[in-house]
């Protein structure tokens, strides 16, 4: 109890410092953990490390649910697809630029570049999330739901990173590469996640109307079963077979509740603001207490920094793809590539896994040292990226989005 109450308080310190320099709120929560975690001071014991890593899934799913709570059909209806490309060009062109460079320029073996390739492709939902629900809330680019696009296509970019990132590691374990399941299985685990999650919203719909509770009872509720659905796509058998779209999902359970019991929806998202508050603190704190300053090696800072820059240019290139054809002006589009900077979550979730292999012995023919760079380069993707593109948000945003 008394590493949370430091945590907290440092966390707000943080806040409120940060803001003060006219910079994210977030980044102090950042440095917070950076702080006071294994880079820094080492203040915070393990145990409550591991805490932090088991509530970090649980303070997502909080953000993407009062996301999804904020969604309505006619709003879905006019920017379905272009969120739908942006959750998966950006992400393909991104993880497949960074596997030819490290394949052909740096060395790489075929499977430990896509592996690279992408842990660093995805982007955060986590930093992405809140800060498109505060310009949402200021009304900046409501007329053509700009926020909403980014923060729906987000959490399609993690499903296809994750994904394409467990085909390269089973290559490396040896195993056959099915690319005909991968296509198949990637869609129909969108669409998997998608009804599962409106199968949800529709008995969460039918239960409320029919049993009258307190909204902090059905928020409590309306979480576990999120959490649940989440956990269960997260099993072994579960991924192995057919990825589910779980982050989708628990936004698509918003969607119907807002669809079908709109009273419920706003009262249950702002009650989602309000357990946000605390969630934040933990998620970002976790994200900095992840960030492992000493796995930098001096020698792999030039490598990472030419890769992430390639990178994130092919992941601007693929979001310009992405809103060929849509209404969305230039001010707006270079928004939407700010936007898509960020990365911390799943770096700090997976960077360590390559590594992890070569110790278990399950990718015998990578050395100890690629998968330490691998490790290197996700750390310093959070360090860049998460700052870069909070930073970039906060100060474009509300200059490049219009406030209808």
């Amino acid at each position: 109890m008394f590493d949370v109450a430091l945590i907290v308080l440092f966390a707000l310190m943080g806040d409120v410092v940060f803001k003060k320099l006219g910079l994210p709120g977030i980044l102090g929560m950042i440095a917070t953990g950076l702080i006071l975690g294994p880079s820094g001071f080492d203040i915070i014991r393990d145990g409550t490390l591991d805490g932090l890593k088991e509530f970090k899934t649980v303070a997502l799913i909080i953000i993407l649910s009062r996301a999804g709570l904020g969604i309505s059909k006619s709003t879905l209806n006019r920017i379905g697809g272009p969120a739908i490309k942006m959750g998966i060009i950006p992400c393909i062109i991104e993880g497949g630029t960074i596997t030819l460079l490290a394949w052909k320029f740096f060395g790489f073996q075929f499977y430990e570049a896509g592996m690279l390739g992408f842990i660093i492709a995805a982007v955060s939902p986590a930093v992405v999330v809140p800060a498109m629900l505060e310009l949402k809330s200021g009304g900046f680019g409501k007329k053509k739901e700009v926020p909403t696009l980014v923060l729906a296509g987000a959490s399609l970019d993690d499903v296809i990173a994750i994904t394409l990132f467990g085909v390269f590691a089973g290559l490396g374990s040896g195993q056959q590469a099915n690319w005909l399941i991968v296509l198949v299985g990637v869609p129909s685990g969108i669409i998997l996640g998608a009804i599962g999650g409106a199968l949800l919203g529709y008995i969460f719909v039918w239960f409320f109307k029919n049993f009258h509770m307190r909204d902090t009872l059905k928020v409590i509720i309306f979480t576990t079963i999120a959490t649940m659905f989440y956990a269960f796509s997260e099993l072994p058998a579960v991924k192995s077979t057919l990825p589910i779209a779980a982050l989708l999902g628990i936004m698509a359970i918003g969607f119907v509740i807002l669809e079908h019991h709109n009273q419920l929806a706003g009262r249950m998202a702002a009650k989602f603001g309000k357990i946000w508050v605390f969630a934040e603190i933990l998620l970002f704190v976790y994200i900095g207490s992840e960030v492992r300053i000493d796995e930098i090696a001096f020698s792999s800072v030039s490598s990472g920094l030419a890769i992430i820059v390639m990178g994130l240019l092919a992941r601007s290139t693929g979001v310009f793809v992405s809103l060929i054809g849509s209404s969305l002006n230039f001010k707006e589009k270079i928004f939407c590539v700010m936007a898509y900077w960020p990365k911390a979550t799943v770096q700090a979730a997976i960077g360590t896994v390559p590594l992890t292999m070569v110790f278990s012995g399950k990718i015998a023919d990578t050395s100890e040292q690629t998968g330490q760079l691998i490790l290197a380069i996700a750390v310093l993707s959070i360090l860049l990226t998460a700052p870069l593109g909070a930073i970039c948000i906060k100060l474009f945003g509300k200059k490049l989005l219009v406030c209808d």
